[in-house]
């Protein structure tokens, strides 16, 4: 603080500072609040039960890769009624945890951090904690700080990871993980806790793997807003229904987008087009459609499990022969769609609404998954044969289009199939300029396609634009006008509304009527008050047909948003409040029973809390080959929207209710905003609690 600051603040009164405080009542409320605890741990004493009965599939690479931990069972925690002296002294020692938050922050973070240094300060006040700076880069470099009871009750319940920060840096060699160990030593690490996602975990396992003889263990726990890491056994049993995060994303997404559905149904002239994270899993979108009720929620798992059946039918029909085009969602397939509900809804006077897309759907696209596969493989082959970055090589759009076309011509590859054809080239040429340029943006840490660098909705929504202008021209698109008002308009300027009535509209006696299709302007308007025998030929239309006729006139006007950065550090939902404090405990538990390269869980989470078991998964069971920067790697497999769950059936059934395309109310649904309380919020994800009801009907 300079001389300045000190003056300035110096001028303000006690009554102002109060004002202006930077602690909120909220904020203080937040941090005196304490979240559940699992039964479990109010024991003296736990210890670690092999759950035999759940089994992953092993992975040949991973058995190579990770021999010291790939053999680990499924452990839950349980309370230990008569621990003997060894145990008595495993939970009293003082010991040393460190902890590090890894790759983008997610609401409950803290709240991990709260509840293992609790746990690790009941049971002896001398241990100490240490959190390093920045992600993993502040554990490679040794910059940390010691965790105090101070720094912890400042950031309870509190959002984003600021406590500590958080960084992408990746420990992914021999020799940043002899770095890693050997600051773990030089503090006399018992054990480090990695909070993360599936790749931030990977890092958990390949730690555990190299400290193994040091006798350092490694926990991870999962973390992610994505909600893609869930981990089922092979026969299909949930250990890990979801990540922390999550929820309180999606939460606040759905609040920001409900305050969008009073915004639209107040000015009725908007479509407000809502693209949420999510480049991989439509998760997000799935658990915000359910918790607000948009018009349009499109689940990017289903546009990749798409079949034209029209399609299929009409090729059997013509030769006999299979359509493999017919099979995966196309983008002008998919603007036809998104058509086909904004001129419903029209028809009925709505010409107004909301939709939800996830960010990666364009990964579900089948001609752009292609060119996204592709292109991954070019550039990542370019870093790797000329050790060069491809993105600092071609520095302009045209440079790379010059690359790729040397590619098709075969003057850089000389393979019988080179990767990039001239078919390839030509079709991508035929992309927006814009678009292509999104497509070659440089890719992440991990070689994935950044799909929030391109305006994947613009994409979208101009070819939806393009097909609406074909259906005005057409007079298929047009706003249903409320057969009361077309009345009342009429009787106003003392003309006959139910004469008129059948020439100009399609269906004159329903609520809401529409103008025939025939009539695209103010010119056939008249051409058809003519032929029937309503207007002279030199006569006027008159001005309350000329309105009408205007007020029939759809114009399609959309509001994009983004909604990911502020969901990430929105502050944690009571169910991410207690789910992150467990987690740490859990974590805490796991490392007194001696666990190494396990995932803190926590078992029926999908069900009410009291059912709840904390647990420990064997990281090296969830992993296996995947391509990254065009090489296969050992990773955790991110997981998708399960197309047979409840949770997507029950949406699959009421979506087309939520179309409102009809003479009814708006179905919105206003879930409010992110509370802290039980009594004001729900006590899990809707998602979770409708694949729960499936799970308990099974059962």
């Amino acid at each position: 603080m300079n001389d300045n600051t000190v003056e300035i603040l110096g001028n303000v009164s006690a009554q102002v500072r109060e004002i202006i405080n930077e602690e909120s009542r909220e904020t203080l409320a937040r941090r005196r609040f304490s979240p559940e605890k699992i039964e479990i741990f109010n024991a003296s004493h736990t210890c670690l039960e092999i759950l035999d009965e759940y089994r992953f599939v092993k992975d040949t690479e991973a058995e190579r890769m990770l021999p010291g931990i790939i053999n680990n069972p499924v452990q839950q925690v349980i309370t230990n009624p008569d621990p003997d002296e060894n145990a008595k002294a495993q939970f009293s020692k003082p010991r040393n945890i460190g902890v590090v938050f890894s790759g983008g922050p997610a609401p409950g973070g803290h709240n991990v951090i709260a509840g293992l240094f609790d746990e690790m300060k009941r049971f002896n006040s001398a241990s100490k904690m240490f959190g390093f700076l920045k992600g993993p880069e502040g554990l490679l470099e040794n910059r940390y700080m010691e965790i105090t009871a101070s720094l912890v009750d400042d950031h309870r319940n509190m959002g984003g990871f600021g406590m500590i920060k958080t960084g992408r840096t990746k420990i992914d060699s021999g020799s940043k993980m002899e770095k890693a160990l050997t600051v773990c030593k030089d503090l006399n690490l018992e054990a480090l806790v990695i909070i993360g996602g599936d790749d931030s975990n990977t890092n958990a396992a390949f730690l555990s793997q190299h400290f193994k003889t040091s006798g350092i263990k490694v926990i991870g726990v999962p973390k992610t807003i994505d909600g893609d890491i869930q981990v089922k056994t092979e026969d299909g049993r949930v250990l890990c229904a979801t990540s922390f995060g999550f929820h309180s994303a999606a939460r606040a997404f759905a609040h920001n987008i409900s305050n969008l559905a009073n915004d639209s149904g107040s000015d009725v002239k908007y479509w407000h087009v809502c693209k949420v994270m999510g480049r991989v899993a439509s998760h997000l979108t799935l658990e915000t459609a359910l918790q607000t009720h948009v018009n349009v929620a499109l689940i990017g798992e289903e546009l990749a499990d798409y079949v034209d059946q029209e399609r299929l039918s009409k090729a059997r029909q013509q030769d006999g022969h299979m359509d493999y085009n017919a099979y995966g969602m196309t983008l002008r397939h998919l603007s036809r769609m998104i058509c086909d509900i904004i001129v419903r809804r029209a028809a009925f006077g709505k010409n107004y609404g909301l939709m939800i897309i996830p960010e990666g759907i364009l990964e579900f696209i089948n001609e752009i998954q292609v060119f996204i596969t592709k292109l991954n493989k070019i550039i990542a082959d370019y870093n790797r044969i000329h050790d060069l970055d491809f993105h600092r090589s071609f520095l302009s759009l045209n440079e790379k289009l010059d690359y790729l076309r040397r590619i098709s011509q075969g003057m850089m590859d000389k393979g019988r199939f080179p990767i990039w054809n001239v078919r390839d080239d030509e079709l991508f040429n035929q992309l927006p300029s814009f678009f292509r340029e999104g497509l070659l943006v440089e890719r992440d840490l991990h070689g994935n396609f950044q799909f929030s660098q391109v305006k994947t909705e613009k994409i979208i929504m101009d070819m939806v634009k393009e097909y609406l202008d074909v259906l005005r021209e057409q007079g298929r698109y047009k706003v249903g006008i409320l057969r009361d008002d077309y009345v009342s308009l009429m009787e106003s300027a003392g003309m006959d509304a139910e004469l008129f009535a059948p020439a100009v509209f399609k269906n004159p006696q329903d609520k809401y009527v529409l103008v025939k299709p025939d009539i695209i302007s103010l010119k056939t308007l008249k051409l058809v008050l003519v032929n029937a025998g309503m207007l002279g030929n030199e006569e006027e239309t008159p001005q309350v047909l000329v309105n009408i006729f205007r007020k029939s006139q759809a114009e399609f006007k959309i509001q994009t948003h983004f909604y990911g950065y502020d969901g990430r550090g929105t502050d944690p939902t009571y169910f991410d409040c207690c789910y992150a404090y467990n987690l740490g405990l859990t974590a805490f538990h796991l490392i007194t029973g001696g666990a190494t390269g396990q995932m803190a869980t926590i078992i029926n989470l999908e069900k009410p809390f009291e059912h709840w078991q904390p647990a420990g998964i064997p990281i090296a069971r969830l992993m296996h080959l995947e391509e990254r920067k065009g090489r296969l790697e050992l990773v955790i497999e991110k997981s998708i929207v399960d197309l047979e769950s409840s949770a997507f059936k029950a949406f699959k059934a009421v979506r087309e209710d939520w179309v409102a395309a009809c003479a009814c109310p708006d179905r919105f649904r206003n879930p409010g905003p992110i509370g802290f309380f039980p009594e004001m919020e729900e006590d899990r994800p809707l998602t979770l609690r409708l694949n729960a009801s499936q799970s308990m009907a099974q059962a």
